[in-house]
């Protein structure tokens, strides 16, 4: 169901993902949901998000343990953000921006926090493999929350223009600056 839920947040967002939808794509029996979820759909999507926070971060581990470079890294993100979308017909989103951008941290502090700590452990998942390429700490923090930003924002645009083209776009942009920052230690680093 969980999964079912995430699918679901990431084609039609937070307000159109309603448990009857869940169950027909879950196949799952009407009675579990609140077995399995007794907080109803908050619960359920938190747990989504969470889910998909998770996914996002090993996605980000793969991709550094093939990259071996910040720019590599960076490239290899983007390059699997847009694959991903142009396989699903640019009908998938995010699995976290729904929380966000529809207002479900108005309804719920569990969901908002769900929203921030979700962003954050994608970005600082980044930012840790950053800084082992050779980053400062406070640019490679800076760098991954553009990537991060950069990567939704794609995702948006992406899925409006029905083209790849702004993953690409991004991508290189912050390829561009990643390719600029000094190296730990650097005197430039350092100042």
């Amino acid at each position: 169901m969980v999964q079912a839920a995430r699918q679901l947040i990431r084609e039609r967002g937070y307000h159109a993902t309603a448990f009857s939808l869940v169950l027909k794509r879950s196949e799952a029996p009407r009675g579990s949901v609140y077995f399995h979820f007794p907080g109803g759909k908050t619960q359920l999507v938190m747990e989504a998000a969470e889910a998909h926070a998770h996914e996002q971060v090993e996605i980000i581990d793969r991709a550094a343990q093939e990259a071996g470079s910040v720019t590599a890294l960076i490239e290899l993100y983007f390059d699997l953000g847009r694959d991903g979308m142009t396989a699903s017909g640019y009908a998938r989103g995010c699995g976290i921006a729904p929380l966000v951008t529809e207002g479900a941290g108005l309804e719920s502090e569990e969901l908002s926090e769900t929203g921030r700590r979700a962003f954050s452990e994608m970005t600082d998942r980044l930012a840790f493999h950053f800084v082992a390429f050779g980053v400062e700490p406070a640019a490679a923090r800076s760098l991954a929350g553009a990537v991060v930003a950069g990567i939704e924002g794609a995702m948006v645009t992406s899925r409006a223009l029905r083209s790849p083209a702004p993953f690409d776009s991004v991508r290189d942009a912050l390829v561009s600056h990643g390719a600029g920052l000094p190296p730990k230690g650097s005197a430039r680093g350092r100042d």
